[in-house]
């Protein structure tokens, strides 16, 4: 149902239409729409399917029914994610029939997952682009333009699109992210990831510095590494400087990063509990302007559950991480992921969970009950047996739980003070703005005369459980 990271999905943003980008005075031939579904890696994707469309002539719509060419890169983590995109490929199929020209294709993990069916049996598309191959996007557009079905879902142990200067086709100009590996070596036996994304692989650092430094210079001043496990980025190649071959980890590239600028806020997302190094959490603490914030998902309390799920980690080390994180860095804020209802999972097991939220006390979590997708390992080895029924009440009892959590976290920050960056205005008013903190907890406060990207000191007076409130205060 879930891969094991950095598929924080906001479900606010599934099926979202990128729009043209606003400063963009080329003139194109032709246009093309793209929906993004599932995690952030999908929707950093689509940039840069963007960036090589638009090489080839191809700009932006929002608005499908003029599109020359439409797209829908998908996600196979969650069933519902393919029963969306299925209806949506339904309903462009019926455009189409008045739009004979109009290509439909399909991209990412659905793409490498059920090519045929989409191409053959469902005969839904045009083309079928796995996330490997967008390079080739292009000339498979063209191949299809003369009535061939056309498709490319080869995975690749090199590709990290490392030279596309992703277009940011629908950002708020403060906030990016930033791709910095692909794929994932960990067989988690519910996660689909290593078979629709392909084995792990990191991108020279110098072009993710390079990036990063282009989008603090454009006025960004917050970047997110992505990666499916962060943590376990590493790079050995030639330095620019010397030619002597160097090896660069993550707590290396986090600290070439964090140096652009004091200015530039640093994140990442998402890390393995089995990967996270105490030298990563050191070079955080070092660093003012990298956030005290950790993904870290637990998926489940119960150390014979995490052994069916190939996680590599017992209840206990996991919570020994915890310990260590909140040691170095005590004010950290802690998210994570929880799947109820695993295979063969026992009430006990389920309390153990439980007792795992109670002792690490997350401030964010992502919490859903299991459902099994073809092709894992789980869905080979295991019998998904526990009724629905279950999975949806063991479900409810961690969701009410985190509500509990979450509410008390916000109230330990009534009264304290934040420096936060201005994201852009508040969905709820026109008259506040919103950013987050260092903990990547939302505060929302007065506009007055303060501006997106610009940094503020905020006293908390207020809260809810998903949302800090409070007024711009001097620096003291």
């Amino acid at each position: 149902m879930l891969d094991q990271v950095t598929k924080v999905h906001d479900e606010r943003r599934q099926g979202e239409a990128y729009a043209p980008v606003a400063a963009d005075a080329q003139t194109y031939n032709k246009k093309f729409y793209i929906e993004s579904y599932g995690c952030q890696m999908n929707f950093n994707d689509s940039e840069i399917v963007a960036s090589i469309l638009n090489q080839e002539g191809f700009g932006a719509t929002r608005n499908y029914e003029e599109a020359d060419l439409v797209l829908l890169n998908t996600c196979s983590i969650r069933e519902k994610a393919e029963q969306t995109v299925r209806k949506r490929l339904q309903e462009f199929r019926k455009i189409k029939q008045s739009n004979p020209g109009m290509l439909v294709g399909v991209l990412g993990c659905m793409a490498e997952r059920l090519k045929s069916k989409l191409l053959e049996e469902e005969k839904l598309v045009d083309l079928v682009v796995g996330p490997d191959a967008y390079r080739t996007l292009p000339a498979l557009v063209e191949e299809a333009e003369t009535g061939q079905k056309a498709v490319n879902v080869l995975l690749s142990r090199e590709e990290t699109y490392a030279d596309i200067n992703p277009v940011r086709l629908d950002s708020n100009g403060v906030t990016a992210f930033v791709s910095i590996m692909r794929g994932c070596n960990n067989m988690c036996t519910f996660c689909v990831v290593p078979f629709t994304r392909g084995r792990e692989r990191s991108r020279d650092p110098y072009s993710i510095v390079q990036e990063a430094e282009a989008l603090f210079n454009n006025g960004y001043r917050e970047v997110t590494l992505l990666g499916q496990n962060v943590d376990s980025y590493y790079w050995v190649g030639p330095s620019p400087a010397n030619g002597n071959e160097e090896t660069i980890t993550f707590a290396g590239l986090l600290e070439r990063v964090a140096q652009i600028s004091p200015l530039l806020r640093v994140r990442f997302s998402t890390s393995h509990p089995k990967d996270i190094t105490d030298e990563v959490l050191y070079t955080m603490a070092r660093h003012d302007n990298i956030c005290n914030y950790i993904h870290l998902p637990v998926q489940s309390g119960s150390t014979r559950i995490l052994q069916l799920m190939n996680r590599t980690y017992t209840r206990e080390w996991y919570m020994k991480k915890v310990d260590r994180i909140r040691e170095i860095l005590p004010d950290c804020g802690l998210s994570t992921d929880i799947i109820t209802g695993f295979c063969t999972e026992a009430e006990e097991d389920h309390q153990d969970t439980l007792s795992m939220m109670e002792y690490a006390r997350y401030d964010l979590a992502y919490m859903f009950f299991y459902s099994e997708r073809p092709g894992t390992l789980a869905a080979r080895r295991y019998q998904d047996d526990v009724p629905e029924t279950v999975k949806k009440q063991r479900l409810a009892e961690v969701v009410e739980l985190h509500r509990r959590h979450a509410l008390e976290s916000m109230q330990k920050d009534l009264g304290k003070t934040f420096r936060v960056l201005v994201e852009g205005t508040s969905k709820r008013s026109e008259a506040d703005l919103f950013g987050r903190n260092d903990q990547n907890k939302v505060i929302v406060f007065p506009r007055e005369q303060y501006h997106k990207g610009q940094y503020v000191y905020v006293k908390v007076e207020d809260c809810t459980a998903a949302t800090l409130i409070g007024k711009v205060v001097a620096q003291t």
